[in-house]
């Protein structure tokens, strides 16, 4: 009777579903094969993962992503992990939205050791933990290698030598220089921090500092001399083509628009440069970090991070950079990256610009700053507003004056 009875209940059990995987909604914004590679990461993760299952979610560029998120926050349905651009990261940890991370991470000093500094240390705020690094980039300058060799030119490494670069590329047909007003104001921003200047001070908005001024005035002079074709980022698309059909010589952008702009067919090599910098200069991080929103339960928060630490694994980080041309977070994949990096010299400047690299402004508040400062760049390059002037508006704003 016993062993009847242990049969049936044998029988009772195996006929029960296995534990279901717990899903783990991750709201991103890569497209193309950085989007498909985090698509793959997934897949490897949870065949190797039976307790989690992550489902990755494309929701548009930054901007598109945060206004969808900002909506789920109000109706209580967050995803568990999420992309935060840095400029909106301080925001989501301003509001409450992003949890601290710190009581779930346990993790070896060799580890912490391996994490490039700039990149780990901006998920910090206020001594606690809310973000993780995942994909990191710094800005680069791009320029049309061969006039650069016909005219017996260098990329430039000053700001003094690009103006004289820019100028001496310019042509009927073609600006030296083409410059996009993105709406975090990324690209001005690096233009301040490689001359040692900052848009915030104190925590509040610097925008009409010696720096920022001195900056906007160099673009003003190159639209003044025909050297330069100012966009703002809906007009990228006309940026890039410009470019590509050598309309313009040079343009500042994130390393990760690499792989964008090799789906374009070049009539001429394509070289990357760093930033012009003055003594002492450096520039802005950009990227985005990986936050755990509010609402998760403590057990997808372990799945979280258990797939944060998948993705930091230094196979893992190198075969990103190579889908991504996003800056290597660990230590350990550079080695990995060899090969990478021989294949064409150029894809090591962003990396090696990481030395020189900084966090970009923390205040809850200043992707709002950063978009009258953007609004103001355009004025003045497209409108014609003084810079001054159009810096000094821009301050107002910021302060709510």
């Amino acid at each position: 009777m016993k062993k009847g009875f242990l049969f049936l209940l044998g029988g009772f059990l195996g006929l029960l579903p296995a534990q279901a995987q717990l899903n783990l909604e991750f709201w991103h914004s890569m497209d193309g094969p950085a989007g498909r590679l985090i698509g793959q990461f997934a897949q490897e993760f949870n065949a190797k993962e039976p307790r989690y299952r992550v489902t990755p979610r494309y929701m548009g560029t930054y901007e598109e992503a945060e206004a969808k998120l900002v909506a789920a926050l109000r109706t209580g349905s967050p995803p568990v992990l999420f992309q935060a651009e840095i400029s909106f990261f301080p925001r989501l940890v301003a509001e409450g939205n992003a949890l601290a991370l710190d009581p779930y991470l346990e993790l070896p000093k060799p580890f912490l050791d391996d994490l490039f500094e700039p990149a780990w240390a901006y998920g910090l705020v206020k001594g606690k933990r809310y973000g993780l690094p995942f994909n990191t980039s710094t800005p680069v300058l791009f320029f049309n290698e061969d006039a650069l060799k016909s005219k017996g030119l260098a990329p430039p490494r000053t700001w003094q030598e690009f103006r004289r670069v820019a100028l001496a590329l310019t042509s009927r047909q073609a600006k030296g220089f083409i410059f996009v007003t993105d709406p975090q104001a990324w690209l001005f921003e690096a233009m301040v921090t490689s001359r040692g200047g900052s848009l915030t001070k104190d925590g509040r908005p610097n925008f009409t500092s010696k720096e920022a001024l001195e900056a906007l005035a160099l673009l003003q002079e190159l639209g003044q001399k025909g050297a330069l074709s100012a966009r703002n980022m809906a007009e990228s698309t006309y940026a890039q083509l410009d470019f590509v059909r050598t309309k313009g010589m040079m343009v500042m952008a994130s390393i990760a628009n690499w792989p964008a702009a090799e789906q374009f067919s070049f009539a001429f090599r394509l070289g990357v440069a760093p930033v012009p910098k003055e003594p002492g200069g450096k520039v802005p991080l950009g990227g985005a970090q990986l936050v755990v929103l509010k609402g998760a339960s403590p057990e997808e928060t372990q799945g979280a991070l258990a797939f944060w630490r998948y993705l930091m694994e230094p196979e893992n980080v190198a075969r990103w950079v190579q889908a991504s041309y996003y800056v290597p977070v660990r230590k350990s994949a550079i080695p990995l990256l060899e090969g990478f990096y021989r294949e064409n010299p150029y894809r090591k400047v962003a990396f090696e610009e990481i030395a020189v690299a900084q966090p970009r402004p923390k205040e809850p508040q200043f992707s709002t700053w950063a978009k009258y400062l953007a609004e103001a760049l355009e004025k003045a390059l497209k409108g014609g507003v003084p810079a001054q002037k159009a810096l000094e508006e821009a301050q107002r704003r910021a302060e709510g004056r």
